[in-house]
């Protein structure tokens, strides 16, 4: 199974659908309005939201952000070495507890990168909607991806490491330290 893509993988129009979507139940809303500190009434209350024009609680909007993004990951940027930016999020319907959300993907535009040929940047749109096919949410974002040709060097790195113990005794000019599989990976990384 592929999980993200590389630079070359990408092409402008594409579209990914992701899956399997998400219910959201009670217990998500409201943990994750307790964990992000928004004690807004409409997101908590039951009460309160009985009187606004939904007549019930909304599921907090950054959840829904949270679980587009992060549904697009295995499509879009498992791979990522960074996401640059994000804009233009916005909130296109409401959702409520129970509602099962699913995304898309579409690649508006790609570019290599002017100062590191080993990496493009892409960007792309997803879009959130829920069971009756409602678009609740839209962003647009860039990310950082590597060459076909980086990640295949990276994964060479992973593989030799792989092959030895968690604890590894590296030279670094004059002074020796001792340090982990993750560390040894990143200073690899560096030299590919």
């Amino acid at each position: 199974m592929q999980f993200g893509r590389c630079f070359e993988e990408f092409e402008v129009g594409a579209v990914y659908k992701h899956w399997p979507g998400r219910t959201i139940t009670e217990y998500d809303d409201t943990l994750f309005s307790m964990l992000t500190m928004n004690h807004n009434p409409l997101h908590i209350d039951a009460y309160y939201a009985e009187a606004t024009q939904f007549k019930r609680r909304l599921v907090v909007g950054p959840l829904i952000f949270s679980i587009a993004l992060g549904m697009s990951v295995p499509d879009v940027s498992g791979k990522a070495i960074a996401n640059l930016e994000f804009e233009n999020v916005k909130h296109l319907g409401p959702t409520f507890h129970g509602d099962t959300i699913y995304a898309e993907t579409k690649v508006l535009d790609k570019k290599l990168s002017s100062s590191k040929p080993d990496r493009g940047i892409v960007t792309v749109e997803t879009i959130a909607y829920n069971q009756r096919g409602e678009n609740v949410l839209s962003f647009k974002r860039r990310v950082m991806v590597p060459t076909k040709e980086y990640d295949e060097a990276w994964q060479r790195a992973r593989e030799q490491i792989a092959l030895y113990h968690p604890i590894i005794l590296i030279s670094h000019e004059r002074n020796h330290k001792l340090c982990t599989a993750n560390e040894l990976l990143c200073e690899a990384s560096k030299q590919i």
